[in-house]
């Protein structure tokens, strides 16, 4: 999965450097995952409209 990390070109500081991950890599196969934060549940999804929405 390290191979789909890449960090943010459009940075000009290389301290504030932000990962980049596809959306593909993240979700694989399916159309909505569930993302665990500080014991909370998040929804991510695919829409019909192919946008992608997160939420608790």
């Amino acid at each position: 999965m390290s191979s789909n990390i890449h960090p943010d070109s459009t940075s000009q500081d290389t301290q504030s450097q932000i990962p980049r991950i596809s959306a593909q890599a993240l979700m694989q196969s399916a159309r909505e995952i569930v993302i665990e934060y500080q014991g909370n549940d998040y929804r991510l999804r695919i829409t019909s409209n192919e946008k992608l929405i997160l939420t608790k």
